[in-house]
């Protein structure tokens, strides 16, 4: 019977502190596999290290790990598509290269695969490690963007996932340039397992991840996947104008019939802060998915390639 072909695909950027470690740990594993071929994909997207002088000589020695070398820094969200273009294999397992998703479990979440699963996902045991903030935070997010949006999009979940190549195939549709890779995971449906597992340390360097990006992200799940907050916006624009007639009718007859008032200055100022607060608030709404549209009108490429390790794309 042919074997069929794994394989690891690695977004990396600036992690030359890891790639021996991970080349060395994900092939110990891969080469225990007797039912599987085995490819080491890695995406250095666009690392200012050394990392892919370290995948060059990696490469002359073993023909298992190809690399894309993409022109620039993309991030992490379009190195996984430019990952999943250019991944091989019949089944394809995402992994971090600072090794916090412990490349020992695939044995483990191949199980799941040969029963028939499409999308074995990786959801943490615990977030213990966390701050409170960060913890709270997420809980909050998820929360909000569930109840925006009406696709079923999984929380708490992470990259670390198996996929059969008829979800890779599904996933390389979605072209859009501000992408949100979780919530186009539950987009392609097909069939899906839940795999918990306990993340490591990393090996070595320092996570990309801040606050910020964190809140980008953030941001980009919910104008991805929920046009509520532009409905908000006309909601509040409707009761603010409704409010405010309502005032304005009330002023009127008062005036009528008790003669001008010319108190009230604090009220008018707070009226008039109140509202421009409220235009601010839509105009910036409308501005963030204006954005969106006007990225991808453009219809630029994702991503450009510099050097792929492999045969010609």
């Amino acid at each position: 019977m042919k074997k069929q072909l794994l394989t690891a695909l690695v977004p990396a950027y600036n992690e030359e502190d890891c790639i021996y470690e991970l080349y060395n740990r994900v092939t110990n594993v891969l080469k225990g596999l007797k039912n599987y071929d085995y490819e080491i994909l890695v995406i250095n997207d666009g690392s200012k290290d050394n990392t892919l002088s370290i995948l060059e000589e990696l490469h002359a020695k073993d023909k298992h790990i190809e690399y894309v070398n993409l022109a620039r820094n993309y991030g992490k969200e379009t190195a996984m598509a430019a990952g999943f273009d250019y991944a091989k294999g019949d089944v394809v397992v995402i992994l971090d290269a600072d090794l916090q998703t412990p490349p020992e479990l695939i044995p483990e979440m191949l199980k799941y695969y040969e029963e028939g699963y499409d999308d074995v996902y990786g959801r943490r045991k615990s977030r213990d490690d966390e701050t409170f903030l960060k913890r709270f935070g997420t809980k909050l997010y998820y929360k909000a963007l569930q109840s925006l949006t009406r696709v079923d999009i999984l929380k708490n979940t992470s990259d670390f996932r198996m996929l059969s190549r008829r979800a890779v195939e599904a996933l390389k549709k979605y072209r859009e340039q501000r992408r949100y890779t979780k919530g186009i995971f539950a987009l392609i449906g097909f069939k899906k397992k839940e795999f918990l597992y306990m993340p490591a340390a990393r090996f070595a360097g320092k996570t990309k991840w801040n606050y910020l990006s964190l809140l980008n992200l953030a941001v980009e799940g919910i104008t991805s996947f929920s046009t509520f907050p532009l409905r908000l916006s006309s909601i509040l624009g409707f009761v603010t104008a409704l409010v405010g007639f309502i005032y304005i009718l009330f002023l009127v007859i008062k005036t009528l019939i008790f003669g001008a008032d010319i108190k009230g200055y604090p009220t008018l100022l707070s009226v008039i802060i109140f509202l421009g607060g409220i235009q601010l608030l839509s105009l910036g709404v409308i501005g963030e998915y204006l954005g969106r549209i006007f990225n991808e009108v453009k219809n630029r490429p994702l991503y450009l390639v510099e050097k792929y390790s492999g045969d010609n794309k």
